[in-house]
């Protein structure tokens, strides 16, 4: 069995920053090293689960349009994992952030909040 370990949420000011971190546990020895995508999503109170940032396995990344230019997401080669540096964060960029693995399965993590307010 594989798990997600998530850290770094937290309350910040509106301008501030944070990094989520996000590594896998566990069975990671059944994971493919060469075949692995990771993800970022979040949800707001009232509203869809959306996809905040994706790293996939040939170094590409993917950013929802809101976070484009203020959120980085990177691969830790030393693991199974990511990370989600959030610069420039607004209130509206509260929400709880779950990370995916996405390894020919799925696994996610158990949440961590982010809010963002003064």
């Amino acid at each position: 069995q594989v798990q997600l370990v998530e850290s770094g949420g937290g309350l910040v000011q509106p301008g501030g920053s944070l990094r989520l971190s996000c590594a896998a546990s566990g069975s990671v020895f059944s994971i493919n090293a060469m075949g692995w995508a990771m993800g970022w999503y979040r949800q707001a109170p009232g509203k869809q689960l959306e996809l905040v940032a994706a790293s996939f396995s040939d170094g590409s990344t993917n950013y929802a349009d809101s976070v484009k230019g203020r959120f980085t997401i990177t691969r830790d080669t030393a693991k199974i994992g990511v990370y989600l540096q959030m610069n420039s964060l607004k209130p509206e960029d509260t929400a709880v952030y779950y990370c995916k693995l996405d390894s020919g399965n799925d696994y996610w993590g158990q949440g961590t909040q982010v809010t963002v307010s003064t």
